[in-house]
């Protein structure tokens, strides 16, 4: 659940740091006063887009933390661990900046994230659902979406579209070969004998840079031979050579040592470069005994050398890159191979298609049973919401040849009255009815998500009077298995929360501030008040506030 916010410079919010409880709570205040500013705080932290408007005038940067507890069995446990952001004690930091410029910075748990890994921990802490979420239940894709999501049907989903894609990719596999059936012998010829080329070239990275080292090496061997001869003569060929002014100071320091112990130290450090001199010494002299100029040798290597920066010229990758480019060519060449075959293809294609048509079955049939149980559940609900009589139904019709989302579009269907026809959601409810639909979608499919923590944000627009108390009751309800938020104007749904927060703007020192009261039970009593009365708040009205929140 969210423990605790913290915002700081975020449109008209200056600082604020909010600690949230469990239950249902309700965040109210007059219009204009910034309720929908928290949401959309916590919806910067869960991974929403950032907007440059955002950073509070004057300020460098707009920054948002979200501070989640997690539960021991949560699967965002896993994933958190899988990626390296580990949660200490159960804790879960989701944090956002937003700099002046619209550039924005993404961390979870301390650690830098990018965009799609907090929208990823996001989606198994939180759902939002915004004021007019509702309207894209008239879209196809969002009432097919939801079905599955309700159904833990989005991974099925997923595989069945891979199946699909599998399946059109060897079609057009086996289009093409009937087609281009010449051209494709053509580059086939061409790519095989690259393939052969290459292969007979027998490059291997490390074996590539030996050859240069040595190369190089053989290339230089006279200055090897003369810059080694040059230094041992220096240090003991010559008559008067390093190590022997070495060795004769040392023993002159040895002497001196028995006058002054003190130069002890300094004759160990004499010592110890004279002993290194001689084994340097002795190292080159073995080093020199192997040195030879070898031109047969040289001749060779820059044969080898020209063969694979010709090689590697020809195919427009650096020498390196070489065993990659043979790589690639193999894997076209058994492309064409398979696009020779029209046949093969064909038999293939058949195998994906028969794949496909079986993993969408099940998709389907696990559509319809969730269809129905979800259909009877939002009906249910539709009665209590000021649509008696009304009815909910989720068809499923069928694509004779599929599509990537399966073998069966989806659509919501809606009848507002006993006797009257089911038609499509998008033509025949009213303003106020999706409201109500919606919003009872909304309750019911949060039950099957996964997030702990659910907002809702003025999904009650369009709703009034008994239907608004039983929405309330909905989110009561719902907030004793999940922690529920709901930005509300509706006195009757605010009555129903186990806690309440009165939000409102202030103005410190010419600026426009958005602070956040925690109301204890006489505060919501003068806010449902206010809610019910407007400004003019009356002891009728206290009165009424008082019975709604129950004595």
């Amino acid at each position: 659940m969210l423990c605790r916010l913290f915002i700081r410079d975020f449109v008209i919010v200056d600082r604020l740091e909010l600690d949230f409880a469990t239950g249902f709570g309700a965040l109210t205040g007059e219009t204009g006063a910034g309720k929908s500013i928290l949401v959309d705080a916590l919806s910067l932290a869960l991974g929403e887009r950032a907007e440059v408007g955002v950073v509070r005038a004057g300020c460098e940067r707009a920054e948002v933390t979200a501070e989640f507890s997690v539960e021991a069995d949560s699967p965002l446990l896993a994933w958190l661990a899988e990626h390296d952001f580990a949660a200490d004690d159960g804790v879960c930091l989701l944090r956002r900046i937003v700099d002046a410029s619209g550039r924005s910075r993404a961390y979870i748990n301390g650690n830098p994230a990018t965009l799609v890994q907090l929208k990823d921990a996001a989606d198994l802490l939180a759902d939002i659902h915004g004021q007019h979420a509702h309207h894209s239940l008239l879209r196809p894709e969002a009432q097919r979406n939801l079905l599955d999501a309700h159904g833990g049907l989005t991974a099925l989903a997923r595989d069945v579209a891979e199946h699909y894609r599998d399946w059109h990719r060897l079609a057009e596999a086996r289009r093409y070969a009937e087609r281009d059936a010449a051209a494709t012998a053509r580059e086939r010829e061409l790519i095989d004998w690259q393939v052969v080329e290459l292969r007979g070239l027998a490059f291997s990275a490390a074996a590539w840079r030996e050859t240069e080292m040595e190369h190089h090496r053989l290339a230089h061997a006279a200055n090897l031979i003369d810059g080694v001869a040059l230094t041992l003569a220096t240090l003991q060929d010559e008559d008067v050579n390093v190590i022997d002014q070495l060795e004769r100071n040392v023993t002159r320091l040895s002497e001196l040592t028995n006058i002054d112990g003190k130069l002890n130290e300094t004759l160990e450090l004499a010592n110890g470069a004279l002993i290194q001199l001689q084994e340097a010494a002795h190292q080159l002299s073995r080093y020199r005994e192997h040195l030879e100029i070898e031109p047969d040798r040289l001749a060779e290597l820059e044969q080898r050398i020209d063969a694979v920066v010709t090689m590697a010229r020809k195919h427009r990758v650096i020498p390196e890159d070489l065993p990659q480019r043979l790589g690639e060519l193999e894997v076209r060449l058994a492309e064409l191979a398979l696009y020779a075959d029209p046949v093969a293809l064909g038999e293939r294609e058949a195998v994906a298609r028969m794949a496909y048509r079986k993993l969408a079955g099940q998709l389907g049939a696990a559509r319809l049973q969730t269809a129905a149980s979800l259909s009877e559940a939002i009906t249910q609900a539709m009665q209590s919401l000021a649509i008696p009589g009304g009815r909910f139904e989720i068809a499923l019709e069928p694509i004779e040849e599929g599509a990537a989302y399966g073998l069966e579009n989806i659509e919501f269907r809606f009848s507002a009255n006993a006797g009257q026809p089911l038609r499509s959601l998008a033509k025949v409810a009213s303003g106020g009815e999706l409201s109500r639909i919606g919003l009872a979608i909304q309750v019911i499919a949060s039950r099957a998500g996964q997030a702990a923590t659910l907002i809702f944000d003025e999904v009650d627009v369009g709703i009034g009077g008994r239907a608004a108390e039983i929405v309330g009751r909905m989110l009561r309800q719902l907030g004793r298995e999940r922690q529920v938020l709901c930005v509300t104007h509706l006195p009757q749904v605010a009555a129903q929360a186990d806690w309440q927060w009165s939000i409102g703007k202030h103005e410190v020192e010419g600026a426009t501030t958005s602070r956040v009261e925690v109301l204890d039970r006489a505060g919501r009593i003068e806010e449902i008040a206010r809610m019910l009365g407007g400004e003019r708040i009356t002891e009728t009205t206290r009165k009424h506030a008082q019975e709604m929140l129950g004595s």
